[in-house]
């Protein structure tokens, strides 16, 4: 019995508190006095014009505002669709209205934290997906003053997994830092992953297990996500993220062999 518990204590510290850890120290090697009201919200350049003609879709993340980055990140939705000069920005935030539309710049950096894309799509396949995309925001459950909670959810996270949902063809995941993904905005326990390739269980979002092609094996204890990656090999560490490939292994070696969305 013992040994069991030993080696739970082990499993625990190398993949939960040990990361965690290291995030820590990244954050205090990196930390300044800037505040939040001052910290730079400039966008960082990588969408295309607003006036070119192509629909866009990306899906953006970065670290949260102060502590909370060491292990949390804020993601985030932008469109344009096809022929519009003008991109939307959807954040799902604590204040006023949570739903908010275009209160930043649409590739902005996040209160002076760098985004990166985890998703991204354009031309035909982004207007195929916009519609639907628009359909679910208006739909979104928690969308009254109040309805945010920064954990175990509904937040930012737990909104863009929505909208996500919506359009199973994405088949992405977002990364293991975005704390609230897994929370059930649709009050359901067990469910099919958002890529439908997949299954999530979870406890109103404090403890779960995901399985699937695309999110991999995820172990979620109380917002803390830890887990591997099989398409694209990888390890998910609470507060460092994804350490490992981007893109799957077979499209490194046949790149132009599958559809973008494989």
């Amino acid at each position: 019995m013992l040994d069991v518990l030993a080696w739970l204590f082990l499993v625990f510290f190398l993949f939960y508190l040990l990361p965690i850890g290291v995030a820590f120290a990244l954050y205090r090697s990196r930390a300044t006095d800037v505040g939040w009201q001052t910290a730079d919200r400039s966008s960082i350049g990588h969408l295309p014009p607003a006036r070119d003609p192509e629909a866009v879709v990306r899906v953006f993340s970065a670290p949260t505002v102060r502590w909370k980055g060491i292990f949390a990140t804020h993601c985030w939705i932008v469109f344009k669709q096809a022929g519009a000069t003008r991109y939307m920005r959807y954040d799902y935030t604590a204040w006023g209205s949570p739903i908010r539309l275009n209160g930043f710049e649409p590739d902005g950096r996040w209160f002076g934290s760098a985004p990166e894309i985890v998703f991204a799509a354009d031309g035909a396949a982004a207007d195929a997906l916009i519609p639907r995309m628009q359909e679910a925001i208006r739909a979104y459950a928690f969308a009254k003053a109040g309805d945010y909670r920064a954990w175990p959810g509904p937040n930012s996270n737990t909104f863009v997994t929505a909208i996500m949902d919506a359009a199973p063809e994405i088949r992405m995941t977002l990364p293991p830092t975005a704390v609230g993904k897994d929370y059930p905005y649709d009050g359901r326990w067990l469910r099919r992953t958002p890529s439908r390739l997949g299954l999530r269980i979870t406890y109103r979002g404090y403890v779960g297990l995901t399985v699937g092609w695309v999110e991999g094996l995820e172990l979620n204890l109380f917002g803390a996500v830890a887990g591997f990656d099989i398409r694209r090999p990888a390890l998910k560490l609470p507060g460092l993220g994804r350490l490992g490939l981007r893109k799957p292994v077979w499209k490194m070696v046949f790149p132009h062999r599958l559809r973008p969305a494989e």
